[in-house]
């Protein structure tokens, strides 16, 4: 997070804050530059300072929302038994952690939405997700475990990010604790 030497934020994290904020409220579609101006406590024009213009500021949205994974996916690699399918099992809790419920839900589903209009928007996550598939192939002690672990994590989370998932909260549990356990311990041959 940017901020001055005082801990403020700057002007640049006030708008993506502000913009976040209504985007979860009322969808990127409905987003305006004026909007967000008046939400983050500026003039329009340093709005367009900083951003010059709705898909710039939804582009350093979806940067700023990858930027936050591979923030907590390094700290959490500190906190991570070493073993087997670490990058798998990096990726797949971190994605578990950051998913469900909360801004981070109302947020992902309003991106989703303006991608709808501007499929452009979501290339930066389509280079993230080539990446992860490229480390995973690289890094896995059992690549077939990684990537399953990796596509349930990720059908879980879709259906979590769209309110969608018929899951209790102890089937949820179950689940990802199947998931740590193929991450683990591999496939039964």
């Amino acid at each position: 997070m940017l901020e001055n030497v005082r801990g403020r934020k700057s002007s640049r994290e006030k708008i993506l804050d502000a913009a976040a904020e209504l985007v979860a409220e009322i969808g990127a579609g409905r987003l305006t530059l004026d909007a967000v101006a008046e939400r983050a406590g500026l003039s329009k024009g340093g709005l367009l300072y900083n951003f010059p213009s709705k898909d710039a500021l939804l582009q350093a949205m979806i940067q700023r929302m990858i930027d936050q994974v591979a923030e907590s996916k390094e700290a959490l690699r500190a906190q991570m038994e070493p073993g087997p399918n670490l990058e798998a099992r990096l990726t797949t809790t971190t994605l578990l952690n950051m998913c469900c419920g909360g801004k981070m839900q109302e947020f992902a589903t309003g991106m989703m939405a303006a991608s709808a209009e501007n499929p452009r928007l979501l290339d930066p996550v389509r280079q993230i997700i080539a990446a992860t598939l490229e480390q995973l192939k690289a890094s896995s002690d059992d690549l077939d475990s990684a990537l399953l672990g990796w596509l349930a994590v990720e059908g879980l989370r879709d259906l979590e990010m769209h309110n969608l998932s018929p899951f209790s909260d102890e089937d949820r549990e179950r689940i990802v604790q199947a998931i740590n356990r193929l991450l683990t311990k591999g496939i039964a041959k």
